[in-house]
């Protein structure tokens, strides 16, 4: 589904919502491979916490890593190595991701899957040359990519979280379902709904904070805000930071992919 101006920003929203004193959260909108604009938008972030307060920071990665971006690879082993650094984070599985890691494991008809979400990006990525994904069954490609994923990838993403609720914040990668309590929600939804989510004006119990859903800007509404900007495509990266009831975005920008001429969830 091609989505170019979703929405536009509703009426401005009295910042009611607060984070815990002494804490700072900044989230990150989807990445999808783009592991140039991941090492723009880390270095943003330090820069930006340089010039506030000392606080507890956490940063939350909303999901999708992987698929239509150049290097998901890459964006792995970045993210791997700063949990190993010491950085508090939390990574949520994206719906791309959750595919991926079925795939990886072995699982054909996710392999199936994944080649016709911009999965062949993320195939590539491991080693396997066009030429043979060209040319490989899917049996044959779910076996090549099962040998080529490393165990500690395999690891790390199965160890991501179905989302986070930090003060009267949730985070999840694509939304929830109205009227059903957080708890409750189905791993279904959080990495999947879209248009019962985004249309609803039904307070939720906590400010969703999402991506999976991309726009031209930053997406605020009276219950939801979506930070997905389409980075693989027009190379805009976006995060939030939230600290008391502040609330703020950060962005990297970079070249625009001419392989995507059009933003698709």
């Amino acid at each position: 589904m091609v989505i170019k101006r979703l929405f536009r920003r509703s009426a401005p929203v009295a910042h009611a919502h607060t984070i815990p004193d002494g804490h700072r959260i900044y989230a990150v909108g989807d990445l999808h491979g783009r592991l140039d604009l991941l090492e723009m938008l880390l270095g943003e972030i330090r820069r930006d916490e340089a010039c506030r307060p000392k606080a507890r920071t956490l940063v939350i990665f909303l999901g999708d890593l992987v698929d239509r971006g150049p290097d998901s690879r890459g964006v792995i082993e970045r993210l791997i190595r700063l949990r190993e650094e010491g950085t508090e984070a939390k990574f949520l599985l994206g719906n791309h991701d959750e595919v991926f890691l079925k795939a990886a494991s072995g699982d054909l008809k996710a392999t199936r899957m994944l080649t016709r979400i911009g999965g062949r990006e993320t195939i590539l990525s491991y080693g396997i040359s066009p030429e043979e994904y060209q040319s490989c069954d899917f049996e044959e490609l779910t076996k090549m990519l099962a040998g080529k994923v490393p165990a500690r990838h395999i690891e790390f993403l199965s160890s991501f979280d179905d989302y986070a609720e930090v003060g009267d914040y949730l985070f999840v990668h694509a939304g929830v379902r109205p009227g059903v309590a957080i708890a409750e929600q189905s791993l279904a939804d959080l990495r999947w709904i879209r248009h019962e989510f985004l249309g609803s004006k039904v307070s939720h119990e906590r400010l969703v904070i999402h991506g999976h859903s991309i726009s031209d800007e930053v997406d605020v509404r009276s219950n939801r805000i979506g930070i997905d900007t389409g980075a693989f495509a027009s190379g805009r990266l976006t995060a939030i930071g939230l600290e008391g009831s502040d609330r703020w975005f950060l962005a990297a920008k970079g070249p625009a992919d001419p392989r995507w001429d059009r933003l698709s969830d």
